[in-house]
């Protein structure tokens, strides 16, 4: 493989980009970030390991690799929480390693700046076809696919992955991360939030009366994972844009069924069809949110005839569930880049930092620091921050803080906000605004939810005034961290 078109040599040291979720691995495992786990059962206990470690580490939880799964052959393994860490995501992205989470939002930015997408190579074979199982011969069960929490109404094949499909209009390719359960050996439920753009494409289909092809990747580079599971414009190829922060183009192979690309070193795919004349019950499942926020409905099911897959397959598992889950850091850093480059395209000045809180999953609470530089100028970042693309579906709070808040750091975030707040003058509400049916806050058939627009920053026309921060100043800092630093080390 080559390096990078534009001479990155940021992959952890490397001077290429890995090749595949293999190579990731070994490179993940090299940094100290995976921990192999034998003997977990698919049934619940995948779920509940993951969840424990998740909550025991929050600020630095490492990949898990299930191995043995008991009743499953000894090569098939399971990987969950691929970029969960400041660390993997810089591995993955081929970023500086960071010292601190917003050192990846940083530089995740600063590279949207000069961004180019870069499209997919198409090959004439991969290592995803290594096994082909083909109509009769496909069992869905025979792979590892977890049931993971207590409430879930079967077995979620996706969580982790990517549904491939193409316009029937403009021929554009879409991959969008959306939660599918295994109904039977050949059968499964796919989800799709009203306005996604899955969700939109397969409507097309339905339209002229045809069934939607389908793809879906549960085992690939998690590169892609990061492409599909945000927002990406539409119209937009999450292969190109996962090319261009790759620096090389993915390569991919054509779908038996119907000619979709596939990555070509998937480790597991599955082809065939959501059709327009069945239905079964889906759902519910534990989200992101952290709650069952979805009931049992009637969805359409999609017709499995193609499992490909490679020898010794790798399934990807993001597990949802109340934060800290398998995949809410790295959430929070790519939509935190995302909602600061929106901002700033949009014409905000002196953005000194954004975060995406974990506790709201990456979308319900949302922070952005500025240098206030005029009057009004904190409202003009609430409403676009709340406006953006990447942050307007599913919000809930946005607030500003001055410059010397560290919006990633919450104990900061809510000092500023009991300090600096005044709830009569400095808090807004937007209603009417986009919400989805995993809101847990919504009744069913509620279509709309709220944001609250929080201004922490000290008061623009007297902020001059406003009573003195009691801690060290950054030079009796410095000099403290100089002649007694080394009382740090004792702590541990």
């Amino acid at each position: 493989m080559t390096a990078a078109k534009d001479g990155r040599t940021d992959y952890a040291g490397y001077d290429r980009p890995h090749r595949d979720l293999r190579e990731w691995l070994e490179r993940a495992e090299k940094l100290g970030e995976v921990l192999r786990v034998e003997g977990v059962d698919w049934n619940l206990e995948m779920g509940s390991v993951a969840e424990m470690i998740y909550h025991a580490r929050p600020d630095n939880p490492p990949a898990i690799l299930f191995e043995k799964i008991p009743g499953y052959p000894e090569g098939f393994c399971v990987l969950s929480g691929a970029t969960n860490s400041a660390r993997r995501l810089a591995l993955t992205l081929g970023l500086p390693m960071p010292r601190h989470g917003l050192d990846v939002v940083r530089a995740y930015r600063d590279r949207l700046k000069t961004f180019e997408e870069i499209p997919p190579r198409v090959v004439n074979g991969g290592p995803v076809f290594e096994n082909v199982d083909r109509d009769a011969d496909v069992d869905l069960l025979a792979l590892p696919v977890p049931f993971l929490h207590e409430l879930d109404g079967g077995r979620y094949i996706g969580t982790g992955d990517l549904v491939i499909m193409r316009d029937p209009d403009t021929g554009w390719v879409n991959l969008g991360t959306y939660r599918a359960i295994v109904h039977d050996r050949n059968t499964v439920g796919v989800w799709m939030s009203p306005g996604k753009h899955g969700r939109l494409i397969r409507e097309k289909y339905f339209r002229d009366g045809k069934p939607c092809p389908v793809a879906i990747s549960v085992g690939h580079d998690p590169l892609l994972f990061l492409s599909a599971g945000n927002e990406v414009d539409y119209g937009t190829s999450e292969y190109a844009h996962a090319g261009g922060h790759r620096g090389i183009p993915f390569e991919v192979v054509q779908s038996e069924l119907h000619a979709l690309p596939i990555p070509a070193a998937a480790e597991i795919v599955i082809e065939g069809e959501i059709v327009p004349d069945e239905k079964r019950p889906e759902g519910p499942f534990g989200e992101w949110t952290g709650y069952y926020a979805s009931k049992v409905r009637e969805d359409f099911v999609m017709r499995v005839r193609r499992v490909y897959r490679r020898n010794d397959p790798i399934m990807t598992m993001a597990r949802p569930g109340r934060p800290p889950s398998d995949y809410s850091f790295s959430k929070c850093v790519v939509k935190s880049a995302l909602i600061w480059d929106d901002v700033e395209k949009a014409g905000l000045p002196g953005v000194a930092g954004v975060w995406c809180q974990e506790p709201g999953g990456g979308r319900l609470f949302n922070v952005i620091a500025i240098r206030q530089a005029y009057a009004g100028h904190a409202k003009q970042a609430l409403l676009l921050a709340a406006g953006s693309h990447a942050g307007n579906y599913l919000g809930r709070f946005v607030v500003v803080v001055d410059d010397d808040i560290d919006p990633t750091n919450l104990n900061d975030v809510v000092w500023a906000m009991a300090t600096r707040c005044d709830p009569q003058h400095d808090i807004d509400i937007i209603r009417n605004a986009w919400s989805g049916p995993l809101d847990p806050r919504k009744r069913a058939g509620d279509h709309f939810n709220s944001r609250a627009l929080v201004d922490a920053c000290r008061p623009f026309d007297w902020k001059d005034e406003f009573p003195p921060v009691a801690e060290a100043s950054p030079e009796e800092r410095r000099r403290t961290l100089d002649k007694w630093g080394h009382l740090l080390k004792r702590l541990g």
